[in-house]
């Protein structure tokens, strides 16, 4: 962890974000008239691929529109009387 003051930092902003990015350091402290005020840490991505996988993977949830209407005949009947009437604006 590196200090840094607010002059030096606004001056070698490049620098300090290129050593962020090329590893060589994992984040710079920020301060003013020596005390710590702000971080300066690289910057990752939210990981989101599968990220619901392990909430729903304990639910018994239907793989098909078919399986899932089976499994409450009230829902299979509001689909099918609802197809059967006009739609009115």
């Amino acid at each position: 962890m590196v200090t840094v003051n607010m002059h030096d930092a606004k001056t070698r902003l490049s620098s300090l974000v290129e050593s962020l990015e090329l590893g060589q350091e994992s984040e710079f402290i920020l301060a003013r008239n020596g005390e710590p005020v702000a971080k300066l840490v690289p910057f990752t991505l939210p990981k989101r691929i599968g990220a619901a996988r392990h909430i729903l993977a304990g639910l018994d949830i239907p793989k098909t529109v078919e399986a899932f209407n089976a499994g409450d005949p009230d829902v299979s009947e509001d689909f099918e009387s609802s197809a059967s009437k006009p739609i009115i604006p």
